[in-house]
């Protein structure tokens, strides 16, 4: 494990508090893989084994039924998927998939556990992640029942121009299909969704977006902290 890859997963908020010999003990059955593209990393039901840390590359969570498939969430480093799993030593509810070319370290979950029961520190930053994740979950339910698929869209777009420096340019980074799976529609829905929003100053070419007024946008998106903001 590089030096700097080490630095970075004891800054994360669930790894920052560990007594030293904690995080040398959840290091100690520890071991990096490289993944190339597409390459499946868990399986929806399978046991959960490991905790995953991703350090390089990015990671799409996804989960299927009856013959349908849907994105979850999208990962990039730093950080862990799928915690409750580990924790819990259930079954993954998700599966995982890399986007691209990925670097992610494997935390055995016994590991993980045992340590959970020793640290209090580490109990404590575990309850809080799991919290947030919590949280996060709900929010995610309001946005898809409360909100059309132009206005999740909307926030989506209001969401990912700030979070690239807020000048109204920037790259999707995702692929379409993915992004219309990730908010619930379809992919001919995200296009009539996309088409609705260029009355509101908003075009979209290839992965280019261009948001030409936030405030327009944001007339029709209407975000509310309770919703969209992830400190909340």
């Amino acid at each position: 494990m590089r030096r700097n890859e080490l630095a970075e997963i004891q800054a994360l908020p669930l790894f920052s508090g560990l007594r030293d010999d904690s995080f040398e003990s959840l290091l100690r059955g520890a071991y990096v893989q490289n993944f190339p593209p597409q390459i499946e990393l868990i399986r929806e039901g399978d046991p959960a084994d490991f905790l995953h840390v991703v350090v390089e590359g990015t990671v799409e969570l996804f989960a299927s039924w009856n013959g349908r498939e849907t994105t979850m969430a999208t990962v990039r480093p730093i950080a862990t998927f799928i915690l409750a799993a580990t924790i819990k030593d259930g079954p993954y509810l998700m599966s995982a998939r890399t986007v691209e070319k990925a670097r992610i370290i494997l935390l055995p979950s016994i590991d993980v556990r045992n340590i959970f029961e020793a640290d209090a520190n580490f109990a404590k930053a575990i309850v809080l992640e799991l919290s947030q994740c919590y949280r996060s979950v709900i929010k995610a339910s309001k946005d898809m029942k409360l909100r059309n698929s132009v206005e999740r869209l909307a926030n989506y777009l209001l969401k990912k121009d700030i979070e690239n420096g807020g000048n109204g340019q920037f790259d999707l980074s995702i692929e379409k299909r993915r992004l219309a799976s990730y908010l619930g529609m379809t992919a001919e829905n995200l296009s009539r969704a996309i088409k609705s929003l260029k009355d509101y100053g908003v075009e979209i070419e290839g992965s280019k977006v261009t948001i030409k007024s936030a405030e327009t946008l944001g007339s029709l998106a209407k975000p509310t902290p309770l919703i969209d903001d992830p400190a909340y």
